[in-house]
């Protein structure tokens, strides 16, 4: 197993056209063709983390936060981040940050934190605009199925919870092969006549190349006709934070109790409870004030998040209850669901989760 198939799942899983422009994940450090002994995972990348991947012979580790966030301008070791970069090169160990595009997949670190709050019917509470495209195309009748059929296992045709969706109407294709044409319809030189559906098809942008290649390999025609173009519609599937519902209204007290059981939590900081009960729960892993107003539009009883500042808790507006749990804390979690995913599709891989606690704020 090589580096280069771990990447291909994971952004199969979380494209990194899904991360924020000012972020930075992907492959940071390291030869993507280099053969895994052991897969370290981690929320953070310290010189702990490195030592504890060489000692455990891990040569490939998966991050949440990336190492190299703003650019590197030189690499003395006059610095922590320079220390692990060199760590890192000295001893053949590749470093993959998977940090807001994980953030941005409904089924990433927020819908983690949504299974340990046991919350249901979880939808999106941001989502991003941008990220869709459309397949406008021509198929003859007879041939129809079976385009169809390939552009849905390539993963077109998805709205929201419903799959196969498509748009057909009937039409007429005119054309005329050239002479060195081989149609699959028609001959040379003869003007010709095909009955055809127009067929619109909705799919994730970043799967873009996969559609083409799965259109051209099923279509019969020599020359397939199609029109691409990127929707400013929303993908419900793609953005920032969660909503869900407790199954039951819980009141204030026992909320907190809930949520420092399933959170492991010792301390939060939070504001006056503004409703008697809890139900409606928004949640944000890592840094989510930019969130706030989306929670209080979507009608969050609580919204749980970490990295609160003093003003932000000041505009809540008397409509929702801030929960701040920390941005460790809301995270921590994040290895679990790294490790799950990447054991369903590799079973033949060593995987170790960071024994280190990379949490620099200590709590007395």
């Amino acid at each position: 197993m090589k580096v280069k198939d771990i990447i291909k799942s994971l952004q199969e899983w979380a494209p990194l056209s899904y991360q924020e422009s000012y972020d930075n994940s992907g492959l940071l450090v390291g030869d993507r063709n280099l053969e895994i002994t052991e897969i370290l995972i981690t929320l953070d990348v310290t010189e702990d983390v490195m030592r504890e991947a060489i000692d455990s012979n891990c040569n490939l580790i998966i991050a949440h936060h990336p190492l190299i966030f703003n650019g590197l301008k030189k690499i003395t070791g006059d610095h922590w981040v320079e220390r692990c970069v060199t760590m890192a090169i000295k001893n053949d160990i590749a470093i993959y940050a998977l940090h807001t595009n994980l953030d941005n997949v409904a089924t990433g670190v927020n819908q983690m934190i949504a299974e340990k709050l046991k919350l249901r019917q979880t939808s999106v509470l941001s989502p991003k605009s941008g990220m869709l495209s459309k397949l406008v195309t021509f198929v003859p009748d007879e041939n129809l199925d079976e385009v169809l059929n390939a552009l849905y296992e390539a993963g077109a045709g998805i709205i929201g919870e419903y799959e196969h969706c498509s748009f057909r109407v009937e039409g007429t294709g005119t054309f005329r092969p050239g002479e060195k044409a081989n149609p699959h319809i028609g001959e040379p030189l003869k003007d010709e006549e095909v009955t055809e559906k127009r067929v619109e098809m909705i799919f994730p942008s970043n799967v873009r190349r996969g559609i083409v290649e799965a259109l051209k390999k099923a279509h019969p025609y020599e020359e397939v006709a199609y029109y691409l173009s990127v929707l400013s519609n929303k993908n419900v599937a793609v953005g920032s934070g969660l909503m869900g519902h407790l199954e039951h209204k819980m009141s204030v007290g026992d909320f907190i109790v809930h949520l420092k059981d399933q959170m492991q939590l010792k301390v939060i900081r939070r504001t006056a409870g503004v409703k008697k009960k809890v139900q409606k729960v928004a949640v944000c892993g890592g840094s989510g004030s930019f969130l706030l107003s989306k929670a209080i539009q979507a009608g969050a009883d609580v919204f749980v998040s970490g990295d609160f500042k003093y003003h932000d808790f000041f505009e809540t507006e008397n409509k929702i209850m801030i929960m701040d749990i920390g941005h460790y804390e809301s995270e921590v979690f994040t290895k679990e669901l790294v490790c799950n995913f990447l054991r369903e599709k590799f079973a033949n891989i060593a995987l170790r989760l960071s024994e280190v606690n990379t949490n620099p704020i200590i709590y007395d």
